[in-house]
C-alpha cells in the first residue's frame, strides 16, 4: 500500500505539469478549433531555453535558490511567448481563412521544423537540467516522501489554474475567449 501511495505522490505531481501543456492544448482548440503540433515543441524549446540561462544566472544569483529559479522561469517564459507569437503571425495567421487540412499540416510542418532545428542545436543525447530549487524532505510518514519540488509543482499549478479560471470567467478577454469558442463564425469574422 505503501508502494502505491508514494506512487500517487509521484503521479500527481508530474501529472501536474502534463496537466498545465494539456490545459494549452484545449485552449487553443477550444477557442481556434486548431490543434497546435508545435505546442509541445515550444515547451521542449523553453526547456532548453532554461538549461543554458540557468549557469548564467548562476553567475550572478546563488544556485540552486527560488530567486533564480524565478528569473530562469521567466526567461524561459518570455521566449517561449515570442516564439508563439511568431508562428502564430507568420505560419498560422496567414492560413486562417484556409481548410483547416492546410493548417493541420502546416501544424505538423512547423512541429517537426522546431523539432529537427532543436535537435540540431542542441544534440540528441540526454541532459541533466540543473538544479533551480533546493529540494528539501518535508515529510517521511510511514514510508511515505513528500519532498518541496513536489509542494510547489503542485502549487503553482493550482495557482495557474486558479489565475486562468478567473480570467477566463470575470476579464474581457475571458468574455471574447467564450464567445469565439462559441461562435467559430464571428472569429472568422473577426479575422482571429
Amino acid at each position: 500500500m505503501t508502494e502505491f501511495l508514494q506512487q500517487l505522490i509521484n503521479g500527481l505531481a508530474f501529472g501536474s505539469i502534463l496537466a498545465l501543456i494539456a490545459l494549452g492544448y484545449t485552449m487553443v482548440y477550444g477557442i481556434l478549433r486548431f490543434i497546435n503540433f508545435a505546442h509541445g515543441d515550444v515547451f521542449m524549446l523553453g526547456s532548453f531555453v532554461g538549461f543554458y540561462v540557468a549557469p548564467k544566472i548562476a553567475g550572478f544569483m546563488p544556485m540552486p535558490s527560488i530567486g533564480a529559479a524565478l528569473v530562469v522561469m521567466i526567461i524561459s517564459m518570455l521566449v517561449c511567448a515570442a516564439l508563439g507569437v511568431i508562428i502564430e503571425r507568420f505560419a498560422y495567421r496567414p492560413l486562417r481563412r484556409q481548410p483547416k487540412l492546410t493548417m493541420l499540416i502546416t501544424a505538423i510542418g512547423v512541429s517537426l521544423f522546431l523539432e529537427y532545428t532543436g535537435q540540431l542545436a542542441f544534440g540528441a543525447a540526454p541532459k541533466k537540467f540543473p538544479q533551480l530549487i533546493p529540494v528539501y524532505p518535508i515529510t517521511q510518514i510511514g514510508g511515505l516522501s513528500l519532498n518541496s519540488n513536489q509542494v510547489i509543482v503542485l502549487g503553482v499549478t493550482l495557482l495557474l489554474f486558479l489565475a486562468l479560471r478567473f480570467i477566463v470567467l470575470k476579464t474581457r478577454i475571458g468574455m471574447a475567449m467564450r464567445a469565439l469558442s462559441f461562435n467559430p463564425e464571428a472569429a472568422a469574422l473577426m479575422g482571429v
